[in-house]
């Protein structure tokens, strides 16, 4: 058992880029889901935690969504990341809400 845990540490990317924009798209959720239900924001934190966490164990688990750019979607929220693996260098791209229209999260994986 133990063997298992190394070998999963060590296939982990280590190499995460979250660009600014991305820390805003999760900023301005946190604030809506704060402004909405007191306790919220906090589960949504912990519920992209858990996400990127999915992403680094296991990128290409997700399903490309547009020109090599793949996407996950947060439990129990209608969000989901855009992110880039290549080289094993991952790249968060964007946190959106899924009803956003998607030439906007497309415009900025350009």
């Amino acid at each position: 058992m133990p063997r298992k845990q190394e070998s999963v540490t060590e296939n982990m990317i280590k190499n995460v880029i979250i660009l600014p924009e991305t820390e805003q798209d999760v900023t301005d959720a946190y604030d809506w889901y704060q402004t909405h239900k007191v306790g919220l924001e906090e589960d949504f934190l912990q519920c992209v935690d858990i996400c990127i966490q999915s992403i680094q164990r296991n990128p290409e688990m997700y399903a490309i969504a547009h020109e090599g750019y793949r996407r996950a979607l947060i439990r129990r929220f209608p969000y989901a990341i855009f992110y880039e693996y290549l080289e094993d260098v991952l790249t968060l791209y964007a946190v959106f809400h899924c009803s956003q229209d998607p030439k906007k999260w497309r415009n900025r994986l350009r």
